[in-house]
């Protein structure tokens, strides 16, 4: 597997009704929810390495520790990016980030193990 510390991405989502909560009760209280960041922050971390990694291989996500720190209300742009700050032969980590316009939304650190794709389904098949 080729060396992929220092890889980047960044993908951005406009905050709308099904990326905010809804449980608040007021309308003007509807802000990003903390599901949806982090389903972006992996989303983001697997599109930054997809492309590089060999023909049948992916990522799945196996550790997220991150902070929601700030409100991105509906309709606010929020900008997710990843970086990859460590490798070896079976995971990934990554930096995570969510930034709005009033600064972070969110951050931390996300794990992704690298697999063989039609191995990683045959593992699977076994446990029936």
């Amino acid at each position: 597997m080729r060396n992929l510390i220092g890889v980047q991405h960044v993908e951005a989502i406009v905050v709308d009704d099904h990326t905010a909560v809804s449980f608040l009760g007021h309308a003007d209280a509807r802000v990003l929810g903390t599901p949806w960041m982090i389903l972006w922050m992996e989303r983001t971390s697997r599109d930054a390495v997809k492309p590089l990694l060999p023909e049948g291989w992916d990522t799945v996500g196996t550790v997220v520790n991150v902070r929601h720190a700030s409100a991105a209300k509906v309709g606010e742009r929020v900008t997710f990016r990843a970086e990859v700050v460590e490798q070896d032969e079976r995971r990934l980590v990554f930096r995570v980030a969510a930034e709005g316009v009033h600064g972070i939304v969110g951050d931390g650190l996300h794990e992704r193990a690298l697999i063989d794709v039609n191995r990683f389904a045959a593992g699977l098949a076994k446990r029936k």
